[in-house]
């Protein structure tokens, strides 16, 4: 078997670490990187470079931004007193390309997995939960995935939530069982958000 160069499979490996890239995927950018000219190359390095020195945790929301508070935050037209608590900050951008939602959002940077060893500390439930004391909050929308997790994410919350005298409404069941809110089509997250529940 033909071996190739140490730097090239440092390069697929480096590819394959990233999220839903296969070992054949990761070949195809590695080849289509060394295929591309040199500034092509330069410009994709220092654009990872970039966004990993400029973007930081918005502090109201935690949301990824370059300015804090983040413009979502700033906006005044929002509904101040809705919050929308999602996973991640592609689940916020999937929501937000609806239009359904004008409210704030909560980024909790993952759900409760106790058999990997993330607990609530792991998360931002305590910040949610401080955000709510500080601020008049009507209603919490809770848009964790449609997973094992996300749904005992949604449950734990509404029990810390709902001795605050705050409305806790998760979303709709249009977003099929087992699937992730970054994959999910904009009309299903209009109808989920239109259709969520009171817990």
């Amino acid at each position: 078997m033909v071996k190739q160069a140490a730097s090239i499979d440092g390069l697929i490996e480096a590819f394959s670490k990233l999220p839903g890239i296969g070992r054949k995927t990761a070949s195809r950018l590695a080849f289509h990187i060394l295929r591309a000219s040199t500034e092509e190359a330069e410009e994709l390095a220092r654009r990872i470079m970039e966004v990993k020195e400029a973007i930081h945790l918005c502090s109201e929301c935690f949301n990824l931004t370059d300015q804090d508070p983040c413009p979502i935050c700033r906006d005044d037209r929002r509904i101040a007193d809705q919050i929308c608590v999602v996973e991640e900050p592609n689940d916020l951008l999937a929501i937000e390309g609806t239009g359904a939602f004008r409210g704030r959002y909560h980024v909790l940077h993952g759900a409760l997995r106790p058999l990997e060893g993330i607990g609530p500390e792991h998360l931002k439930i305590k910040e949610l939960l401080h955000r709510l004391e500080r601020h008049r909050v009507s209603e919490v929308i809770l848009a964790t995935n449609s997973t094992r997790e996300g749904g005992a994410t949604a449950i734990y919350l509404t029990e810390l939530i709902k001795p605050l005298a705050i409305k806790v409404t998760r979303i709709a069941s249009g977003v099929p069982v087992g699937s992730e809110i970054e994959y999910t089509d904009a009309v299903t997250l209009s109808m989920a958000m239109e259709g969520r529940k009171e817990m």
